[in-house]
This record gives C-alpha cells, structure tokens and sequence, in this order.
C-alpha cells in the first residue's frame, strides 16, 4: 500500500497555546514545535498544560527530530517535559536554541540532548522530509516559517508571524520567498489565526518604543514596566529610552534576566554602558532616574509585579512616587488575574498605565489583511487554519474561501484529527489521543482526570469526613461517628442536618449488619452511597463524602 502523508496536530486547535504538530510519512516523523498552555480558572492547582503525546511515544523509533520554530513558551515551553519521554534531536535558530538550553539545563537534560542551530534560509534533510527555514517578524527575533518538502508536495507551516516593514532588528519578513513557493506549486498551508478577529495591518514594534518616549519625557517618577519576559524588542526599546531620558534600568524577573542575557550574548541586544544595574543599586537613586523592568504582564501569581502588588516583594515597594507602565495584552483566560493586580497597584497609590489605546502593546500576530497576503502569496491547493480557538479557526478559513480556496479543500480539524493527503485527495476519517496533560508543580507530576474532579468538587461543594470507630476485636461499631466538614457547611448553624447525617450513618451500618457486610471497603462504600444521597436531596450539593474507619 503507498503511504500518505499525514497531518496530526496534537495542541494548539481550538484552544490558545499548546502548539504541537506532527508531519508523518512511511516509517519517518517530524515534530513541529512543542509548547505549553495556561491551565483554566477550573483546574485548581494546575501549574501547566502540555500536550498529549501519547501518540508520539508509540512511535518513537519513526521520530527524526523536532523543529522549533521560535521561542515563546506557547511553542517551547514543553519541550523538556516531552524529552524526559522522547529522546530525539532539536532543530531551531541560535534565539530558540539558547532559551531551549536554559530549560533543558534547569531540568538536569541539556547534556543528553542534541540542539542543531540553523539560519533563516537553511534547507536540510529529516527522513523523507526537507525543511527550509523562512524569516519572518514576530515579537521575538530568530522566528521562522517553515517549507516542510514532502513526497507528496511542500507543506508551509507558518509559526508565528506578522508584517512588519520596519522591524527593530533584521530584516523584514521574506515574502519573495512564500511567492516563490506559491509559484513552484504549494500542497497545504498551516496558518496562524490568532489575529483573523482584527481587521487591517499589525502595527510596527516601533510604533511602541514612540508611547514609552512619551510616557518618559518630563515623568519625575519611579517607573516600573512589565512585558513578555521574551520580547526582545520590546526590552531593547524600554532600554534605549530609558538611556535617553538618563534613566538606570533594573531588572526582576528570573525569566527576564535569562532572555536579557542570551539576547545580549547572540548580539540580539545593544544595551549602553553603565545603564543596566541591580534593585539595590536602583534603590539608592532618586526615583526620577531609575527604571524597572519587571515581569508580570499576565498577572501571575508568582512573578515579580504581583509580588510588588501585593507587598511580597523583598526589594521593591510601590508607592504613589510610582508609574506603573503595563505593556502586553492579556492572553485569553488571563483577564481576571491582570485586573487583580492592576487594582493592588491603584490601592497602593501608583499611577497605572495599562488603556490599549495608548499603544504600550502592538500584537505580533498578522491582522486580516496580512493573512490574506499570505494566501495570496502561497496559493495553496489546501488551506488548515491552526493556533486559535475555534471561532478563530473558522474565521480565517471563511478568509480562505475569499481568497480562492475551493471550499471542500478547506480543512478545521481538532486536536488529535489525521488529515491524510493521498493521490486520491485528503481525507480527515481517524483520529489520535490529543487531549492535555495537567502538571502540578515543577517536578512534573502529572495530575489525571480523577484527581482533577476531586479538586473541582472540594471547590465547589466542601467535603465531609465521617469517622467510625470499630472494635479491633469484633469489628462492630464501638461509639457514635465522629462528622468533621471543610468548606461545606457551618456545624454550629447546622445542628439538625448534622444529627441527621448522624442517623443515616448509623442506619448505614446498621444494614450492612443485616446484609453481613463485615469488610471494611464494603461498609465505607455503603456509608457513602447513603449520605451522599442524603445530601444532595438535602441541600442539593454534592460534597466529597469521606468514610475514614479506625480501629480501636
């Protein structure tokens, strides 16, 4: 039988982040990207989201490497946890690479890994595919496309991408390039929806680097700004006008001083002499010559800003001497937890910058008419909307109708779908396990499904713990149950419904007397079937019932 070639996204459809991609042909498999996601407001404890790859570990022995289109952590950020599992080799730009490394070394997998550095422009050779790296703009430099050669016709995956005609550093995105595959014939595009919902062009980078030279000239205020800790561009413009205006710059973020660091190494950064200094340096200066760069953008628990929201910081206190300068969007989901700290930080008396119209943020994603350039450009026979929700996935293919797609070769496909392109045409009939692994904690325990509802459940409606004590002797009930509740009810407000809980307890174990249950298993199943019942007709909530038995 011929092989086909099969499409199989693992992460990034219908959801925002995650993106994961496999390309698979005869015995050979490539990976594209490997990233994280948030976890939702439901998912209590959850630190991250990763992919399923459950596929992918069973077959392993076809992997030829993992290709890594650039470095933010909706597309690298699962890559050592998928390495604990997957030893295979790494291929990405000098950027990506060196923040791939600062991972895999806090995880103890830098020295068992193999990371290959190519250029925009590289072509080379993966089993039976040839993969050339393309340049394009997005919010972090050394990001690329992707013309993936195939068998049965060259596939474009686009990553991340934007326009932007007047870049920070580099060169502007090589649309000559996508033109010329467009020409030479290009089987299926992948691209990128994030932005279908925005009409119009993305704005340049430098269009904020103009806002900060605003915000700064004649400020007599501490300022403090936090962005994506990956934005280089962002951070080499805070830096350079921060140096105009005579300012010293501080950094407080781990993630941050990494990227900074790097981005400085690979002469990703020009940073003046003498600007960059330390918080207690930054705390001895009058306040009109210091700038923070923090992270925090997005509001998370443990990053610096919310430290410095909340009095957790131990070097920085924010006062009203202070502009807090915020410059990013909100990543979906994450609405709630920015609006959190920007309300501490107006308590403590600071003077919040964070309106979208003051252009603090430009979105490194295409706009619509970019993505329509981009099908114009490439001309694909197939069209597969990826990294985006499901309305944006819908979108974009709805753009791709406009652009001359025939409308049956447009493909919206989940996570897990196999989209199988064969002489005979594509089909989209199977499909693998795609759904997401939930991790707790950096060590990467994975949380299942289980323990996930239990959680969900002790959120929602408490728990109550009945404890019986049993004759070591005889094994019969020897004193009354002892019923302790958390998060569902107060005892002293409740003294009927307790006595009640009480006597179906008692009533529980009485019948398991009748009935001659004597294991204990079967009689804390019994008590909690019961009360659980009760409950629910009681009070119409559902708490996790606990049946403890000790013996005395």
């Amino acid at each position: 039988m011929l092989s086909k070639l099969k499409i199989i996204p693992l992460g990034g459809l219908g959801e925002i982040g995650k993106n994961m991609t496999a390309y698979e042909f005869g015995s050979d498999i490539i990976v594209v990207d490997c990233g994280m996601g948030f976890p939702d407001d439901d998912m209590y404890g959850i630190d991250i989201v990763l992919p399923d790859i459950s596929y992918l570990r069973s077959n392993a022995e076809k992997i030829r490497g993992m290709i890594l289109t650039h470095g933010h952590e909706d597309h690298i950020g699962a890559v050592p946890y998928v390495l604990r599992e997957l030893d295979v080799p790494i291929y990405t730009t000098a950027l990506t690479a060196a923040l791939v490394e600062l991972k895999l070394e806090e995880h103890d997998l830098l020295y068992n890994t193999q990371i290959f550095t190519k250029k925009p422009g590289s072509v080379f050779r993966l089993g039976c595919f040839t993969v050339e790296f393309i340049h394009v703009n997005h919010s972090i430099p050394d990001s690329v496309a992707l013309a993936i050669k195939t068998p049965v016709g060259t596939v474009v995956h686009t990553g991340d991408w934007k326009i932007d005609v007047t870049p920070i550093s580099g060169s502007m995105i090589d649309l000559t390039r996508f033109g010329q595959l467009g020409n030479e014939g290009v089987l299926a595009l992948l691209g990128d929806s994030t932005n279908v919902e925005k009409p119009g062009h993305s704005d340049s980078e430098r269009k904020v680097g103009e806002s900060f030279d605003k915000l700064f000239v004649g400020c007599r205020k501490r300022i403090i700004i936090t962005t994506f800790a990956s934005n280089v561009h962002r951070l080499q413009q805070i830096i350079t006008v921060a140096a105009k205006y005579g300012r010293r710059v501080a950094i407080s973020g781990r993630s941050m001083e990494n990227v900074l660091r790097v981005s400085m190494e690979l002469g990703y950064m020009e940073i003046p002499e003498d600007v960059l200094i330390d918080l207690d340096q930054a705390n001895r200066l009058p306040k009109e010559q210091v700038v923070i760069l923090s992270t925090g953008s997005q509001g998370e628990s443990m990053s610096a800003l919310y430290r410095m929201a909340f009095s957790e910081h131990k070097q920085v206190h924010i006062d009203a001497g202070d502009r807090v300068i915020i410059s990013a969007s909100a990543i979906p989901g994450n609405e709630n937890m920015i609006s959190r700290v920007i309300d501490a930080l107006f308590r403590k008396g600071a003077e919040v910058i964070y309106d979208r119209h003051t252009d603090l943020h430009v979105s490194g994603h295409a706009s619509q008419e970019e993505l329509k350039m981009m099908l114009a450009l490439t001309k694909p026979k197939y069209f597969i909307p990826v990294h985006g929700e499901q309305r944006m996935l819908v979108k974009h293919a709805a753009l791709g109708r406009l652009m001359g797609v025939a409308p049956n070769n447009i493909l919206i496909a989940d996570n897990g779908s196999v989209i199988e392109f064969g002489k005979k045409g594509v089909s989209m009939d199977s499909s693998v396990s795609a759904g997401a692994v939930l991790v707790d904690g950096v060590g990467g325990g994975e949380v299942g499904s289980v323990v996930l509802h239990d959680r969900q459940r002790l959120a929602e409606d408490g728990m109550v713990v009945i404890v019986l004590p049993y004759s070591s002797y005889d094994h019969t009930l020897v004193g009354k149950p002892e019923i302790v509740t958390r998060g569902f009810i107060y005892v002293k407000e409740a003294e009927e419904l307790m006595a009640e809980l009480e006597r179906v307890t008692l009533e529980s174990v009485e019948s398991c007397e009748d009935a001659h249950i004597t294991d204990y298993t079967g009689i804390k199943a019994r008590v909690k079937a019961n009360v659980s019942g009760y409950l629910f007709k009681a009070t119409r909530r559902s708490p996790m019932i606990l049946p403890v038995i000790t013996e005395i």
